[in-house]
């Protein structure tokens, strides 16, 4: 089994960056690829990054990419979810996953997803 606790979220304006990091516990945490997802009210929760277990491959999808950056040090069995030039539609609850990435056609498969943390929450404001 595996814990994850995501934390780094907050209130922020504009323009300004911030790194957000998920910490995993338990059996084998640094054997995992691991996601990043966010959840803006009202909306569905959609993918933003992913990145494999040995930190070789990294997935971003459209909407983030160029502004997001995904890491992670297994030393300290920690992802890192970095954000430049935040902006109000970036707005929500940002949560880490762990599992094993599979892909079809491009697309990562909503199945690869094992393990979930609890949600950190990032607030723009203009």
């Amino acid at each position: 089994q595996v814990q994850l606790a995501e934390s780094g979220g907050g209130l922020v304006q504009a323009g300004e960056s911030l790194t957000l990091s998920c910490t995993a516990s338990g059996r084998a945490a640094n054997s995992y690829d691991m996601g990043w997802f966010r959840q803006a009210p009202g909306k569905e929760r959609e993918f933003v990054a992913a990145i494999r277990w040995n930190g070789d491959d990294a997935y971003y999808a459209d909407s983030v990419k160029g502004r997001f950056t995904i890491s992670r040090d297994n030393a300290r069995n920690t992802v890192y979810l970095r954000i430049n030039a935040l902006n109000p539609e970036d707005s929500a609850a940002y949560t880490c996953a762990a599992g094993t990435l599979m892909r079809t056609q491009g697309r990562i498969r909503p199945e690869s997803w094992r393990y979930w943390g609890q949600g950190t929450r990032v607030t723009v404001s203009s």
